[in-house]
């Protein structure tokens, strides 16, 4: 596509080689790195996430290209720095795309399952040198999804539970150890036991992410809807009353 097919593209290039002009440029845009745009980078992920989870398509368009600005961003620093540019990032995903579609740009037949698309995945891993099955897990992943994304990892190489009976009895010897815990391990043991948690989801082939992100939406709207019926101040209330309130919202919904 050239430039005069995509002329917001285009627009959008210059507007940040604008910003980061060193004589005209813009003083904050400027005094930006890798590391401190990666925060908003993260953010405006979850926000497009989060307008998804809303249903709000105006609100996606505009989180989307909150989120291409980031991109945009990252690209033009590096190519100040000699490293690459947003072509190249383009280019980047297109190779990977075709590449890990063989079926559909290819000569090769079938169908994409999960199975197919880990194994090219694991491919290009070990291309890149890849020694491990946990390489390639980002450390900015939530914690939750980073856990299942590790734990898959290693079920894939046959470290893993046959059943969902050693996952609980795990969880209840993690609880076990967490309750006798000395104060220098006590984190340790609560995450020992978040961890045995999202494998014992996974066993149930439920995502931990996603269900912890359901409980808390559910929590929240509860929540909202026992302080309406409140009469007065909630926070005022006795812890009875409270749960009261709690019971009534269940019911109603």
């Amino acid at each position: 596509m050239t430039d005069a097919q995509n002329p917001q593209l285009t627009r959008l290039l210059a507007i940040m080689a604008r910003l980061r002009d060193p004589e005209r440029g813009c003083e904050w845009d400027l005094a930006q790195d890798f590391a401190s745009i990666a925060p908003y980078t993260l953010e405006e992920a979850y926000e497009v996430a989060d307008a998804i989870a809303r249903g709000d398509m105006a609100d996606l368009r505009d989180e989307l290209g909150d989120l291409l600005l980031q991109v945009v961003f990252h690209a033009r620093m590096a190519e100040e720095a000699g490293l690459f540019a947003f072509e190249d990032v383009a280019r980047s995903i297109s190779d990977k795309m075709e590449a890990r579609h063989p079926h559909i740009f290819g000569d090769e037949g079938g169908t994409m399952g999960e199975t197919r698309w880990e194994t090219l995945k694991a491919a290009e891993r070990q291309s890149r040198g890849s020694t491990s099955a946990m390489d390639g897990v980002a450390l900015a992943l939530p914690a939750l999804m980073r856990a299942h994304k590790l734990q898959k990892r290693a079920a894939r190489d046959g470290f893993d539970w046959p059943d969902t009976d050693g996952p609980e009895a795990k969880i209840i010897e993690e609880i076990k150890e967490l309750k006798t815990a000395s104060p220098e391990t006590l984190e340790e043991e609560a995450g020992d036991l978040l961890f045995a948690t999202v494998n014992f989801v996974r066993a149930h082939g439920i995502d931990a992410e996603n269900a912890l992100r359901a409980a808390n939406a559910k929590f929240e709207r509860r929540y909202r809807a026992m302080e309406e019926k409140a009469s007065g101040d909630f926070a005022a209330l006795s812890l009875a009353e409270q749960e009261k309130l709690w019971q009534t919202v269940k019911r109603d919904e």
